[in-house]
C-alpha cells in the first residue's frame, strides 16, 4: 500500500488534506482528527454520511467480472484505453502523473494502464521495458468503487494504487486540479466532480457500449438493452463541464465458453436482478462455444475552463 503523501487526497468528512498517520499502521488522518484505517484487504473506506442510492456489485457479480476479465476477453479494450491515456500522462506538468479510475471494479483496466505507462517510460529512457531502472517513478493511481467486494480484488490487482470505497455521486475525496486522467469504464459519471479534480489540459475517457453490443446473447441471458440515443445522453450528462476531443469505436469478435457467457451476463448491471438458478440452467444448455460481438465506444473529453 503506497504512502498517502503521494496522493492528493481530501478528507471525506471535512474536505481538508489527508496524510498518513505517524502511528505506523496504514491509517489516513486529516488535521481535524478524522482518521481512516485500511481494511485488512488493502483498501480504505470513505463511505460516510448519508447512504447512496447506487447499488453496489455483489460478491458473485464481482467474481464473474474477475474471471471474465482475467481470461483477457476485453484485453484489447484495456489496451485501447491505456493508449488514449499515455499522451495525457506524459504531458503532466508535475513530473509524476495521477490517474483516477472511477468505478475501478476489479482493477483490470487500471492495471493495464499502469503497466503501459511504465513500459512507455522505460522505453523512452532507453531501459528494458520489462525491468524499469531503479528509482523510476510510476504514475500515482487512485481506484474508486462503491463495492467492497470489488475493492478487495482491486487492492490485490493494483497494490501500488490507493484503493478507496466511495460513492461517485458524492464529492470525490480528491483535491482540485490534481488529476491528469480520469477513466470511466461502464461506470457512473459525475461531471462536476470530474471537472473539479482534473487539471487544465487533463483528459476524461468514458467507455460505453454501442448498439449491437453482445446482441447474440443479450436476450437469452436477460442483459439490459442499450439505451436509445446513448451518445446524446452521454453528452448531456457531461453538460457544460466538458468538451469532446475525439472518439474511437472498437469491435471485438469473441468466442465464449458457456461459463464465459454467464459470467458476462452476471458481471454487468443485469446481475443485480438475474435469477441465478435460471442462469445456471442456461449455461448447461449452451454449445461449447458461442460467437459474440462486443462493440465499444471510447470517448475522450477535456474540461471546459471555468468562465
Amino acid at each position: 500500500m503506497p504512502p498517502a503523501p503521494d496522493f492528493p487526497l481530501l478528507c471525506p468528512v471535512c474536505r481538508t488534506s489527508l496524510r498518513s498517520s505517524d502511528a505506523g499502521a496504514p491509517t489516513l488522518q486529516c488535521g481535524a482528527g478524522h482518521s481512516f484505517d485500511a481494511a485488512k484487504q488493502g483498501y480504505f473506506n470513505f463511505l460516510v454520511g448519508k447512504g447512496t442510492v447506487f447499488e453496489a456489485d455483489s460478491a458473485d457479480m464481482v467474481a464473474a467480472r474477475f474471471d471474465f476479465l482475467s481470461a483477457r476477453h476485453y484485453q484489447p479494450l484495456a489496451d485501447a484505453v491505456a493508449e488514449v491515456a499515455l499522451p495525457a500522462l506524459a504531458a503532466s506538468p508535475g513530473g509524476r502523473p495521477t490517474v483516477l479510475d472511477a468505478g475501478t471494479g476489479t482493477g483490470h483496466y487500471l492495471r493495464t494502464l499502469l503497466d503501459r505507462f511504465d513500459q512507455d517510460r522505460a522505453e523512452s529512457e532507453g531501459a528494458d521495458p520489462e525491468r524499469p531502472p531503479a528509482g523510476s517513478v510510476s504514475a500515482a493511481a487512485i481506484g474508486l468503487d462503491i463495492s467492497k467486494f470489488a475493492l478487495r480484488r482491486a487492492a490485490r490487482m493494483n497494490p501500488e494504487a490507493l484503493n478507496v470505497a466511495g460513492d461517485v455521486w458524492q464529492p470525490l475525496p480528491v483535491q482540485d486540479n490534481a488529476v491528469d486522467f480520469v477513466t470511466v469504464v461502464f461506470a457512473p459519471r459525475n461531471a462536476p466532480e470530474f471537472a473539479r479534480v482534473l487539471r487544465p489540459g487533463g483528459r476524461l475517457v468514458v467507455v460505453t457500449p454501442r448498439p449491437g453490443h453482445l446482441a447474440e446473447i443479450a436476450g437469452q441471458t436477460g442483459m439490459l438493452g442499450i439505451e436509445p440515443a446513448k451518445d446524446e445522453r452521454l453528452a448531456a450528462s457531461l453538460g457544460t463541464h466538458f468538451a469532446p476531443v475525439g472518439t474511437r469505436d472498437l469491435d471485438l469478435a469473441l468466442s465464449l465458453s458457456p461459463r464465459d457467457v454467464t459470467n458476462l451476463a452476471l458481471m454487468g448491471p443485469a446481475g443485480h436482478h438475474l435469477d441465478r438458478s435460471a442462469l445456471a440452467a442456461l449455461e448447461a444448455g449452451l454449445p461449447p462455444r458461442t460467437a459474440v460481438s462486443a462493440r465499444f465506444r471510447i470517448s475522450v473529453f477535456e474540461p471546459v475552463p471555468a468562465s
